[in-house]
C-alpha cells in the first residue's frame, strides 16, 4: 500500500496545529466563564462562534479550492488562523468577550478551510485503497496536538498569578501557524486541483448528494457527531470541577482532559491497525456502543472512577471523525470535493448541541447534561451499521474515496 509520505506528513503537521486550536475551545470555555462571569449557555457562545462558520463557508471554500488548488488553500487557511489568534491580544487587554468571540470566529474560518481541503488531499496522497488509513493518520496528528494543549494552555493561562491570561496560548499558536504557512508555501506539496468547478450551490449539492446515500446520511451523522464531540470536550473540565462529582482544580481537570485526548491518540493507532481487518462502518458501530456505555456511567454514577470514565470516552471517540468523513466521501468520484463541502457544513452541529447541553447544565447540572452527546451516539451507531451492510456493494474503484 503506497503513500506519498513526505507530502502526507506535511499535511499531518497542519493537523497538529488544528488539533491544538480546536482543543483550545475546551480550555477557553471555563476560563472565559470565570473571567466574564458567564453562565453555561453564555460560555457556549465560544462553540457557536467556532462552529457556525461551517454553515457559511464550506461551499465558497470548495469553489476557492477548485480554482486555486489544495496547497494555496492550506497556506491561506493557516494565515487566517494566525490572524484570528492574534485578535486575542486586544480582546484580553480591552476585556472584551465580543472581541474574543470574533477571534474564535476568524480562527474557525481557517480551520474550516483546512478541513475542506486537507482531508480530501490526504485521501489523494497515495493508492486509493489506503485513503481511510491516510485520513486517520493526519487526524492522529490532530489528536496529538489536542493532547498536549490542555495542560500547556492551562498552565500558561493561570500561571503563578491571579490573572486568567486566556490570550497567551493564542499568541503562541498565531505565531506558529504563520511560520507553518510560510513553510508550506515554500514546500513541494503537490498542487492538486479538483476537476469540477460548477454547481457550487448548497441546494444543488444536496440534490446531487442523494445519488450517494452514504454521503447524504454521512453528512447528517456528522452533524450529530460534531455536536457530541464539542459537547463532550467542552464540558469536560466543568464536569470534573463540579464539587458533586470530583471537585478538581482547573489544573487537575485540564490534566484529565489531556489524558482524554491522549487516550484518543493511542486508540487512533489501534483503530488504524483495526481498519485493515474490520470495515470502518462496523468499527464505528462497535466504538459507538462503547461511548454510550461510558456516557451512561458518567451520567448516573458518582465515584472515584468518574474521571477515568471521562478519559475512557477519548478512547472510543478516537477514530470517529476520520472514519465518518472518509466513509461519507467514499465512492463519490468527481463529486468528492462537493461532498467534502457538504460534510463540512454538517460540522455546524458543534454550534447547536453545546448550548442545549449548557441549558441543561444550568438547570439540572453538568452531569445530567451529558445526556445530549449520549443521544447523538445512538444515531452514529445506526450509521455505522448502515455502512457496514453496504460493504461489498460498491465496485472496487468506488472504494477510493475520490
Amino acid at each position: 500500500m503506497k503513500h506519498q509520505w513526505k507530502s502526507l506528513l506535511l499535511v499531518a503537521y497542519v493537523f497538529l496545529f488544528i488539533g491544538a486550536i480546536v482543543s483550545m475551545n475546551d480550555v477557553l470555555l471555563p476560563s472565559v466563564k470565570e473571567v466574564f462571569h458567564l453562565n453555561f449557555v453564555q460560555a457556549t457562545f465560544i462553540q457557536q462562534s467556532f462552529y457556525l462558520v461551517y454553515l457559511i463557508f464550506p461551499i465558497p471554500m470548495a469553489y476557492y479550492i477548485s480554482k486555486y488548488g489544495y496547497k494555496n488553500a492550506l497556506v491561506s487557511a493557516l494565515v487566517i488562523c494566525s490572524t484570528g489568534a492574534l485578535l486575542f491580544y486586544p480582546a484580553f487587554h480591552s476585556a472584551s468577550y465580543l472581541l474574543a468571540l470574533s477571534g474564535v470566529f476568524v480562527i474557525s474560518v481557517g480551520v474550516t478551510l483546512v478541513n475542506v481541503a486537507a482531508n480530501p488531499l490526504a485521501a489523494l496522497l497515495g493508492d486509493p485503497s489506503g485513503s481511510h488509513i491516510r485520513v486517520n493518520i493526519v487526524q492522529l496528528f490532530s489528536r496529538i496536538g489536542a493532547t498536549l494543549t490542555p495542560i500547556l494552555a492551562t498552565k500558561i493561562i493561570y500561571g503563578e498569578s491571579a490573572t486568567v491570561s486566556f490570550h497567551l496560548p493564542y499568541l503562541v499558536i498565531g505565531t506558529a501557524t504563520f511560520l507553518l504557512a510560510v513553510g508550506i508555501f515554500l514546500s513541494r506539496l503537490p498542487a492538486f486541483k479538483p476537476a469540477i468547478e460548477k454547481g457550487f450551490s448548497l441546494s444543488a449539492i444536496i440534490r446531487e448528494s442523494r445519488a450517494y446515500p452514504q454521503l447524504f446520511w454521512g453528512a447528517i451523522i456528522m452533524f450529530f457527531y460534531i455536536g457530541a464531540d464539542a459537547s463532550t470536550a467542552g464540558f469536560f473540565i466543568s464536569y470534573l470541577r463540579d464539587p458533586a462529582i470530583a471537585g478538581f482544580s482547573p489544573d487537575k481537570a485540564a490534566n484529565y482532559l489531556s489524558l482524554y485526548y491522549l487516550a484518543a491518540t493511542i486508540f487512533s493507532f489501534i483503530g488504524i491497525y483495526l481498519l485493515q481487518f474490520i470495515s470502518p462502518g462496523r468499527l464505528i458501530a462497535m466504538l459507538g456502543i462503547g461511548m454510550v456505555t461510558l456516557y451512561t456511567l458518567a451520567i448516573f454514577t458518582v465515584s472515584h472512577l468518574n474521571p477515568y470514565i471521562m478519559v475512557g470516552l477519548g478512547a472510543f471517540i478516537s477514530i470517529m471523525f476520520a472514519s465518518i468523513f472518509s466513509l461519507s466521501i467514499e465512492g463519490a468520484g468527481d463529486f468528492t470535493e462537493k461532498g467534502s463541502a457538504l460534510v463540512n457544513i454538517a460540522i455546524v452541529g458543534g454550534a447547536v448541541f453545546p448550548p442545549i447541553q449548557g441549558w441543561i447544565a444550568d438547570s439540572k447540572g453538568v452531569q445530567v447534561s451529558y445526556l445530549v452527546p449520549c443521544s447523538c451516539f445512538l444515531l452514529i451507531i445506526a450509521y455505522g451499521i448502515f455502512c457496514d451492510r453496504r460493504v461489498g456493494k460498491l465496485s472496487p474503484g468506488q472504494h477510493s474515496g475520490v
